[in-house]
Protein backbone atom coordinates (compact mmCIF):
# COMPACT_ATOMS: atom_id res chain seq x y z
CA UNK A 1 0.00 0.00 0.00
CA UNK A 2 1.69 3.42 -0.74
CA UNK A 3 1.91 5.84 1.84
CA UNK A 4 -0.43 8.50 0.14
CA UNK A 5 -3.12 5.54 0.12
CA UNK A 6 -6.18 6.02 2.93
CA UNK A 7 -7.20 3.15 4.56
CA UNK A 8 -11.27 3.46 4.94
CA UNK A 9 -13.41 0.78 6.89
CA UNK A 10 -16.67 0.17 6.18
CA UNK A 11 -19.42 -1.94 8.32
CA UNK A 12 -21.93 -3.46 6.22
CA UNK A 13 -24.66 -5.54 6.14
CA UNK A 14 -24.24 -8.69 3.46
CA UNK A 15 -26.51 -8.32 0.46
CA UNK A 16 -27.30 -6.74 -3.23
CA UNK A 17 -27.08 -3.03 -1.74
CA UNK A 18 -23.41 -3.36 -1.50
CA UNK A 19 -23.11 -3.58 -5.46
CA UNK A 20 -22.28 -0.18 -5.76
CA UNK A 21 -19.32 -0.45 -3.38
CA UNK A 22 -17.83 -4.22 -5.78
CA UNK A 23 -18.46 -1.93 -8.57
CA UNK A 24 -16.10 0.67 -7.04
CA UNK A 25 -13.75 -1.84 -6.01
CA UNK A 26 -13.57 -3.90 -9.03
CA UNK A 27 -13.05 -1.29 -11.51
CA UNK A 28 -10.75 1.27 -9.27
CA UNK A 29 -12.39 3.65 -8.75
CA UNK A 30 -11.43 4.16 -5.10
CA UNK A 31 -8.09 3.03 -5.70
CA UNK A 32 -7.47 6.36 -8.47
CA UNK A 33 -9.03 8.27 -5.79
CA UNK A 34 -6.35 6.99 -3.15
CA UNK A 35 -8.12 4.94 -0.98
CA UNK A 36 -8.07 1.23 0.15
CA UNK A 37 -11.70 0.55 1.43
CA UNK A 38 -11.89 -2.84 3.78
CA UNK A 39 -15.13 -4.15 3.60
CA UNK A 40 -16.55 -5.75 7.20
CA UNK A 41 -19.56 -7.84 7.52
CA UNK A 42 -21.66 -7.53 10.24
CA UNK A 43 -23.57 -9.83 13.02
CA UNK A 44 -26.38 -7.45 13.55
CA UNK A 45 -26.63 -3.90 13.63
CA UNK A 46 -26.11 -3.42 17.41
CA UNK A 47 -22.40 -4.62 16.45
CA UNK A 48 -22.24 -2.03 13.61
CA UNK A 49 -23.45 0.79 15.87
CA UNK A 50 -21.37 -0.09 18.87
CA UNK A 51 -18.19 -0.42 16.12
CA UNK A 52 -18.65 2.67 14.94
CA UNK A 53 -19.31 4.51 17.88
CA UNK A 54 -15.91 3.75 18.98
CA UNK A 55 -14.30 4.13 15.98
CA UNK A 56 -13.55 0.75 15.14
CA UNK A 57 -15.16 1.70 11.83
CA UNK A 58 -15.80 4.70 9.76
CA UNK A 59 -18.37 4.54 7.27
CA UNK A 60 -21.30 2.06 8.20
CA UNK A 61 -24.02 1.16 5.44
CA UNK A 62 -27.01 0.21 6.52
CA UNK A 63 -30.95 1.20 7.40
CA UNK A 64 -30.92 4.27 8.46
CA UNK A 65 -33.19 4.22 11.27
CA UNK A 66 -29.69 2.56 13.07
CA UNK A 67 -28.33 6.57 12.84
CA UNK A 68 -31.49 8.09 13.76
CA UNK A 69 -31.58 5.23 17.11
CA UNK A 70 -27.86 6.44 17.76
CA UNK A 71 -28.53 10.09 17.79
CA UNK A 72 -31.73 9.62 19.63
CA UNK A 73 -31.30 6.71 21.84
CA UNK A 74 -27.41 6.00 22.03
CA UNK A 75 -26.79 9.58 22.18
CA UNK A 76 -24.05 9.36 19.88
CA UNK A 77 -23.41 12.55 16.86
CA UNK A 78 -24.10 10.48 13.72
CA UNK A 79 -24.87 11.89 10.15
CA UNK A 80 -26.53 9.95 7.27
CA UNK A 81 -24.06 11.27 4.21
CA UNK A 82 -25.91 9.56 1.50
CA UNK A 83 -29.07 7.14 0.46
CA UNK A 84 -29.21 4.00 -1.87
CA UNK A 85 -32.51 2.76 -2.23
CA UNK A 86 -36.12 2.69 -0.86
CA UNK A 87 -36.19 -1.04 0.21
CA UNK A 88 -35.92 -4.66 -1.37
CA UNK A 89 -37.81 -5.81 1.47
CA UNK A 90 -40.21 -8.89 1.53
CA UNK A 91 -42.53 -10.55 4.44
CA UNK A 92 -41.60 -13.85 3.84
CA UNK A 93 -43.33 -16.49 6.04
CA UNK A 94 -43.54 -20.46 6.49
CA UNK A 95 -45.67 -22.40 4.05
CA UNK A 96 -48.78 -22.76 6.10
CA UNK A 97 -48.92 -18.90 6.43
CA UNK A 98 -51.64 -17.79 4.12
CA UNK A 99 -52.66 -13.83 5.79
CA UNK A 100 -52.01 -11.53 8.45
CA UNK A 101 -54.23 -13.17 10.56
CA UNK A 102 -52.26 -16.66 10.33
CA UNK A 103 -49.47 -14.83 12.17
CA UNK A 104 -51.77 -14.85 15.56
CA UNK A 105 -49.38 -15.98 17.94
CA UNK A 106 -46.55 -16.39 15.91
CA UNK A 107 -42.95 -15.40 16.28
CA UNK A 108 -41.59 -12.16 14.25
CA UNK A 109 -37.41 -12.44 13.64
CA UNK A 110 -35.82 -9.52 13.83
CA UNK A 111 -32.01 -8.09 13.34
CA UNK A 112 -32.83 -6.03 16.56
CA UNK A 113 -36.47 -5.06 18.17
CA UNK A 114 -36.04 -1.51 18.13
CA UNK A 115 -34.47 -0.17 14.96
CA UNK A 116 -34.67 -0.14 11.31
CA UNK A 117 -36.98 -3.45 9.46
CA UNK A 118 -38.46 -4.70 12.77
CA UNK A 119 -40.54 -1.39 13.11
CA UNK A 120 -41.87 -1.78 9.45
CA UNK A 121 -42.87 -5.18 10.35
CA UNK A 122 -44.56 -3.83 13.52
CA UNK A 123 -45.98 -1.07 11.40
CA UNK A 124 -46.94 -3.73 8.96
CA UNK A 125 -48.50 -5.79 11.15
CA UNK A 126 -50.55 -3.02 12.48
CA UNK A 127 -52.19 -1.42 9.71
CA UNK A 128 -53.64 -5.11 9.03
CA UNK A 129 -55.22 -5.45 12.66
CA UNK A 130 -52.54 -7.43 15.02
CA UNK A 131 -51.19 -5.45 17.72
CA UNK A 132 -47.61 -6.04 19.29
CA UNK A 133 -49.63 -8.31 22.07
CA UNK A 134 -50.64 -10.36 18.98
CA UNK A 135 -46.89 -11.80 17.99
CA UNK A 136 -43.78 -12.54 19.42
CA UNK A 137 -40.82 -10.76 18.78
CA UNK A 138 -37.35 -12.91 18.36
CA UNK A 139 -34.01 -11.20 17.54
CA UNK A 140 -32.11 -13.48 15.37
CA UNK A 141 -29.37 -10.67 13.59
CA UNK A 142 -28.73 -10.03 9.92
CA UNK A 143 -30.86 -10.90 7.14
CA UNK A 144 -28.70 -14.39 6.91
CA UNK A 145 -29.50 -15.44 10.20
CA UNK A 146 -33.03 -14.76 9.83
CA UNK A 147 -33.81 -16.82 6.71
CA UNK A 148 -31.49 -19.59 8.76
CA UNK A 149 -34.15 -19.43 11.69
CA UNK A 150 -36.87 -19.71 9.19
CA UNK A 151 -35.11 -22.39 6.80
CA UNK A 152 -35.10 -24.11 10.65
CA UNK A 153 -38.62 -23.45 11.62
CA UNK A 154 -37.35 -22.00 14.73
CA UNK A 155 -39.50 -18.58 13.56
CA UNK A 156 -42.36 -18.04 11.65
CA UNK A 157 -41.84 -15.03 9.81
CA UNK A 158 -39.31 -12.31 9.07
CA UNK A 159 -38.54 -9.21 6.68
CA UNK A 160 -35.99 -10.73 4.36
CA UNK A 161 -34.01 -8.14 2.04
CA UNK A 162 -32.54 -9.11 -1.79
CA UNK A 163 -31.34 -11.94 -2.67
CA UNK A 164 -32.21 -13.61 0.84
CA UNK A 165 -36.16 -13.27 -0.15
CA UNK A 166 -35.14 -15.35 -3.12
CA UNK A 167 -33.64 -17.89 -1.45
CA UNK A 168 -36.32 -18.29 1.01
CA UNK A 169 -39.00 -18.50 -1.98
CA UNK A 170 -36.35 -21.41 -3.82
CA UNK A 171 -37.07 -22.88 -0.01
CA UNK A 172 -40.84 -23.84 -0.05
CA UNK A 173 -41.26 -20.17 2.07
CA UNK A 174 -44.24 -17.12 0.98
CA UNK A 175 -44.09 -13.60 0.47
CA UNK A 176 -46.57 -12.21 2.52
CA UNK A 177 -46.62 -9.13 1.48
CA UNK A 178 -44.53 -5.89 -0.12
CA UNK A 179 -43.22 -3.41 2.90
CA UNK A 180 -43.72 -0.93 -0.39
CA UNK A 181 -47.34 -1.15 -0.91
CA UNK A 182 -47.61 -1.02 2.76
CA UNK A 183 -45.88 1.88 4.01
CA UNK A 184 -45.31 4.12 1.04
CA UNK A 185 -41.95 5.90 0.65
CA UNK A 186 -38.96 5.29 2.81
CA UNK A 187 -35.47 5.56 2.94
CA UNK A 188 -33.97 2.27 3.96
CA UNK A 189 -30.25 2.04 3.02
CA UNK A 190 -27.54 4.75 3.42
CA UNK A 191 -24.96 5.67 4.56
CA UNK A 192 -23.56 7.45 8.33
CA UNK A 193 -20.88 8.27 9.88
CA UNK A 194 -19.42 10.22 13.08
CA UNK A 195 -19.81 13.88 12.43
CA UNK A 196 -16.41 14.52 13.93
CA UNK A 197 -15.00 11.81 11.86
CA UNK A 198 -16.74 13.21 9.09
CA UNK A 199 -14.89 16.98 9.72
CA UNK A 200 -11.84 15.44 10.36
CA UNK A 201 -11.60 13.33 7.22
CA UNK A 202 -13.28 15.82 4.48
CA UNK A 203 -11.45 14.89 1.51
CA UNK A 204 -11.35 10.93 2.42
CA UNK A 205 -15.71 11.06 2.82
CA UNK A 206 -15.99 13.20 -0.05
CA UNK A 207 -13.32 10.79 -2.36
CA UNK A 208 -15.31 7.77 -1.03
CA UNK A 209 -18.69 9.16 -2.01
CA UNK A 210 -17.16 10.51 -4.84
CA UNK A 211 -16.28 6.59 -6.08
CA UNK A 212 -19.42 4.86 -4.68
CA UNK A 213 -21.35 7.10 -7.13
CA UNK A 214 -18.99 6.40 -10.02
CA UNK A 215 -19.59 2.68 -8.70
CA UNK A 216 -23.51 2.92 -8.75
CA UNK A 217 -23.90 4.98 -11.93
CA UNK A 218 -21.53 1.84 -13.52
CA UNK A 219 -24.01 -0.68 -12.18
CA UNK A 220 -27.11 1.02 -13.74
CA UNK A 221 -25.84 1.62 -17.24
CA UNK A 222 -27.60 -1.02 -19.73
CA UNK A 223 -24.23 -1.84 -21.60
CA UNK A 224 -23.09 -3.20 -17.81
CA UNK A 225 -25.73 -5.00 -16.77
CA UNK A 226 -23.88 -8.56 -17.80
CA UNK A 227 -20.82 -7.61 -16.11
CA UNK A 228 -22.01 -5.99 -13.08
CA UNK A 229 -24.41 -9.29 -12.86
CA UNK A 230 -20.87 -11.37 -12.92
CA UNK A 231 -19.84 -9.21 -10.40
CA UNK A 232 -22.55 -9.58 -7.92
CA UNK A 233 -23.20 -13.52 -8.76
CA UNK A 234 -19.07 -13.72 -7.90
CA UNK A 235 -18.68 -11.34 -4.72
CA UNK A 236 -21.98 -13.20 -3.07
CA UNK A 237 -21.40 -16.36 -4.49
CA UNK A 238 -24.72 -16.48 -5.91
CA UNK A 239 -26.39 -18.67 -8.77
CA UNK A 240 -26.67 -17.09 -11.60
CA UNK A 241 -30.77 -17.06 -11.99
CA UNK A 242 -30.59 -15.31 -8.34
CA UNK A 243 -28.05 -12.95 -9.52
CA UNK A 244 -30.14 -12.03 -12.77
CA UNK A 245 -33.14 -11.27 -10.27
CA UNK A 246 -31.32 -9.19 -8.04
CA UNK A 247 -30.25 -7.30 -10.64
CA UNK A 248 -33.20 -6.85 -12.66
CA UNK A 249 -34.93 -5.58 -9.35
CA UNK A 250 -32.09 -2.91 -8.36
CA UNK A 251 -31.30 -1.47 -12.05
CA UNK A 252 -35.63 -1.13 -12.53
CA UNK A 253 -36.13 2.40 -12.42
CA UNK A 254 -39.01 2.99 -10.52
CA UNK A 255 -38.11 0.67 -7.51
CA UNK A 256 -34.62 0.26 -7.76
CA UNK A 257 -31.40 1.84 -6.76
CA UNK A 258 -31.65 6.03 -7.12
CA UNK A 259 -30.26 7.70 -9.49
CA UNK A 260 -26.62 8.53 -7.46
CA UNK A 261 -27.86 7.02 -4.31
CA UNK A 262 -29.45 10.67 -3.07
CA UNK A 263 -31.67 10.88 0.12
CA UNK A 264 -35.48 10.90 0.22
CA UNK A 265 -36.34 13.07 2.19
CA UNK A 266 -39.95 11.97 2.12
CA UNK A 267 -38.52 8.39 2.51
CA UNK A 268 -36.79 10.11 5.84
CA UNK A 269 -40.15 11.57 6.68
CA UNK A 270 -41.80 7.90 7.04
CA UNK A 271 -38.83 6.72 8.62
CA UNK A 272 -39.07 9.63 11.70
CA UNK A 273 -43.05 8.92 11.79
CA UNK A 274 -42.39 5.57 12.19
CA UNK A 275 -40.03 5.98 15.05
CA UNK A 276 -42.34 8.23 16.48
CA UNK A 277 -44.82 5.89 16.68
CA UNK A 278 -42.98 2.98 17.91
CA UNK A 279 -41.50 5.68 20.82
CA UNK A 280 -44.77 6.77 21.17
CA UNK A 281 -43.87 10.29 20.74
CA UNK A 282 -46.43 12.50 19.68
CA UNK A 283 -46.47 13.60 16.24
CA UNK A 284 -45.71 17.40 16.82
CA UNK A 285 -42.67 16.29 18.62
CA UNK A 286 -41.00 14.36 15.51
CA UNK A 287 -37.70 16.13 14.88
CA UNK A 288 -37.14 17.70 11.12
CA UNK A 289 -35.18 15.29 8.85
CA UNK A 290 -32.10 17.10 8.59
CA UNK A 291 -31.35 16.69 11.97
CA UNK A 292 -30.28 13.80 11.13
CA UNK A 293 -28.60 14.67 7.77
CA UNK A 294 -25.18 16.18 6.44
CA UNK A 295 -25.52 16.52 2.75
CA UNK A 296 -22.14 18.77 2.01
CA UNK A 297 -20.31 15.31 1.40
CA UNK A 298 -22.34 14.30 -0.68
CA UNK A 299 -23.07 17.61 -2.56
CA UNK A 300 -18.85 17.95 -3.67
CA UNK A 301 -18.89 14.61 -4.49
CA UNK A 302 -21.78 14.99 -7.11
CA UNK A 303 -19.90 18.45 -7.91
CA UNK A 304 -16.64 16.40 -8.34
CA UNK A 305 -18.40 13.78 -11.37
CA UNK A 306 -20.10 16.53 -13.08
Amino acid sequence: MSTDTQKVRAIVFPGVQNLPGFAAEEHGFFAKRGLAVETLYTQSSKQQRDGLAIGVYDIAHSAVDNAIAMVDVAGKDVVIVIGLDRGFNKLVAQPHIRSYEDLRGKTLAVDAPDTAFALIAYEMLKRRGLNHADYQVKPVGATRFRLEALKEGSVDFSLLNLPFNLFAQRHGLVVLDNPAQVIGDYQSVGAFVQRSWGVQNRDVLVAYLTAYIEGLRWCLKPENRKIATALLQKRMELPPAIAEECIAQVTNPMFGFTTDARINHQGMETVLQLRASFSKRSRSAIPLASKYLDECYYQEALARLN
